[in-house]
């Protein structure tokens, strides 16, 4: 039983800590028990949890439970980037956000890494021709979690949305990997025009909370949108944008800036 264990751990590290954490979880609070044992504990591997959390959650009158489990379990089965995607943002998240000392607590509670998860189960479906369940998804998603993407969307790993409240990204969004959004943050289009007409977000870009980002613009690699900027024109790498309309204002301060998370801008 150790050697599978020890073997399990080399394979699934972060799989192994949630289920060590659900189980101190349930010692220290057993009125929780239930929850973390219907979510975690009954089940062998993460991407079966996440079936069963993300099904829970988005079920309704309109649509049972167990139909949205086996549009996730059959996701999750045929594309193994799903699951590697959601490691990496469990990674991210505990990473980046203060708040969040345990792997179990995305997985849980934090609606932001669950509406991530539910996206990317959108746009496999609509990878897959099913563009009307997948509206499904985005549907329930915006309705449950407060957060609205395009299952046409393009997301990088390693994404961290905290609070997650009013989140939009739009349909033909590309948004890279290692990215931290706050909430609020709206990646938008400026009309009515049919084609490519939303923000490419690069790899290790931090945009604060209120921030909107609208049109076909860039925003480069490893760059910075302050709280409450309104970004209309393309951004280069590793720079400061702030105001409205936002103009560059310096350096992006660091190397990785969405893994420092810091949004000062150089007040100290």
């Amino acid at each position: 039983m150790v050697k599978t264990s020890n073997k399990l751990a080399e394979i699934d590290p972060v799989w192994v800590r949630i289920k060590t954490e659900a189980e101190d979880a349930v010692i220290k609070e057993p009125i929780l028990g239930g929850l973390v044992h219907s979510s975690i504990l009954h089940h062998d591997k993460l991407e079966t949890a996440l079936a069963y959390r993300i099904s829970l959650k988005l079920s309704s009158a309109e649509m049972p439970e167990q139909f949205l489990r086996e549009i996730c379990d059959d996701a999750y089965s045929t594309d193994n980037e799903l699951g590697i995607s959601a490691r990496a943002d469990i990674v991210a998240v505990h990473d980046r956000d203060p708040a969040c000392d345990r792997y179990i607590l995305p997985m849980l509670f934090f609606k932001g890494y669950q509406a991530i998860q539910a996206y990317r189960i959108a746009n496999w479906l609509w990878q897959k021709g099913r563009s009307d369940m997948a509206r499904f998804y985005q549907m329930r998603c915006s309705e449950v979690f407060g957060v609205d993407i395009h299952p046409a969307a393009c997301i990088g790993k390693g994404i961290m949305i905290d609070h997650a409240h009013s989140i939009v990204i739009g349909e033909t969004a590309i948004v890279g990997d290692n990215v931290s959004m706050l909430h609020s943050v709206t990646l938008g289009g400026t009309g009515k025009e049919d084609e490519d007409r939303h923000p490419k977000i690069g790899n290790g870009v931090l945009i604060g909370a209120g921030a909107k980002v609208l049109g076909n613009i860039k925003v480069g690699y490893c760059s910075r949108v302050a709280a409450g900027s309104v970004v209309l024109q393309e951004v280069p790498p590793c720079k400061t944008v702030a105001g409205v309309p936002a103009k560059i204002v310096g350096e992006a301060g660091c190397d990785q800036p969405s893994v420092a998370m810091d949004q000062l801008l150089g007040v100290r």
